[in-house]
């Protein structure tokens, strides 16, 4: 048997039974498409997922004995340039209603990056604006002049917004940290630092706060820590799975279909055998027309799995995931197995043939 006359051969099989190809090739596209879509996802998944525990806030807290000035400034160059850092001061005062109130001097633009996850209406711009907690604003007899008392020494704020996220936070008022600072005489004490990355990233960070400040209690957020790391390894572990899933539920569906073909074509293979065609030569037209369905799934199912991906990073991620070029030679070599594998059981049956029983009709 000539080259060309295989791929003649190969090209009349797949035409002539299209229904039987088209359950293949469908087969191998979606084992393809959903291999990309996860692999493309899992080449991103890292990034997005600590991107989105950013937003979560702090995942290490600092707390000095005494307040100082710099606070934020060395923090931040402990925990390093891509670290969300934020000082607070803090000092118990008194609202014009007399009730005592926590109020805290913060710089308002990291805690807007530190603490996206706040709920707030209009953050505060002026250097004499608060924040005021949502059940702090009850405190106050005028939202919009906020008349507060520390050491006898009183200082009026004007309410810009309020915070709401369920929590301490509710109870107390924001204030930008050069008037706390001039008016209570306290500098901040307190560093909220997020720090990007895994369990790893975040006990070197530990590790270069407690060094940059001795005197200072440094301390991981645990749970947020321990929470990430948790759900980073098991999203990977649960895309695995689903790959491999995937991968055994199509190999069976691609042995049916195969197996249903050779059933078909029995007496073509004898009358080939018959004429001399060697057992290497059938099983290598049957082979190579397994693994071009393979191939045509792979160009199929990258298309439609970059696809997928996209929009599931969009949908869940908000930001948009783009096809990776390098997950064709993983997607290429599962489809590839599962063609070979699926080709097996088949291919023992061609070996087993007998043309002049299957010829006599026997």
């Amino acid at each position: 048997m000539k080259g060309i006359g295989l791929w003649r051969m190969l090209a009349r099989s797949l035409v002539h039974r299209r229904a039987r190809s088209l359950s293949a090739l469908t087969a191998m596209t979606v084992s393809a498409a959903v291999a990309t879509a996860l692999l493309t996802l899992y080449a991103d998944l890292d990034a997005k997922l600590h991107h989105e525990f950013r937003s979560f806030g702090a995942n290490i807290v600092v707390t000095e004995p005494v307040g100082e000035a710099g606070l934020a400034t060395k923090g931040q160059a402990a925990a390093g340039a891509n670290a969300n850092v934020a000082a607070f001061g803090y000092a118990v005062a008194l609202t014009d209603r007399g009730t005592p109130v926590v109020v805290s001097g913060v710089d308002f633009e990291a805690v807007k990056r530190l603490d996206s996850w706040w709920s707030v209406a209009a953050w505060p711009s002026g250097a004499d604006d608060a924040l005021l907690g949502d059940r702090a604003a009850n405190f106050v007899a005028d939202e919009k002049a906020v008349k507060l008392s520390f050491a006898g020494k009183e200082q009026t704020f004007r309410g810009a917004g309020r915070v709401k996220t369920g929590g301490d936070e509710d109870s107390r008022i924001y204030v930008p940290a050069a008037a706390f600072t001039a008016w209570t005489g306290v500098a901040p004490n307190v560093l909220e630092v997020q720090v990007p990355g895994g369990g790893a990233a975040v006990e070197a960070a530990l590790g270069r706060l407690k060094a940059a400040l001795p005197e200072a209690r440094v301390e991981p957020v645990r749970q947020l820590v321990d929470g990430e790391s948790r759900i980073v390894d098991r999203t990977h572990a649960l895309m695995f799975g689903a790959v491999i899933l995937i991968a055994l539920t199509v190999a069976v569906s691609v042995l049916a279909t195969l197996s249903a073909s050779v059933l078909e074509r029995r007496r073509d293979f004898a009358l080939m055998k018959a004429l001399g065609g060697s057992e290497i030569q059938m099983m290598s037209l049957f082979l190579l027309e397994t693994l071009l369905l393979a191939l045509g799934g792979v160009i199929l199912g990258y298309v439609a799995g970059s696809g997928a991906a996209w929009v599931i990073s969009e949908v869940n991620f908000h930001t948009a995931t783009l096809p990776h070029a390098g997950v064709i030679p993983a997607v290429l070599l599962l489809n590839g197995l599962i063609a070979a594998l699926a080709a097996l059981l088949p291919i023992r049956a061609l070996r087993g043939l007998e043309p002049a029983a299957l010829l006599k009709g026997e």
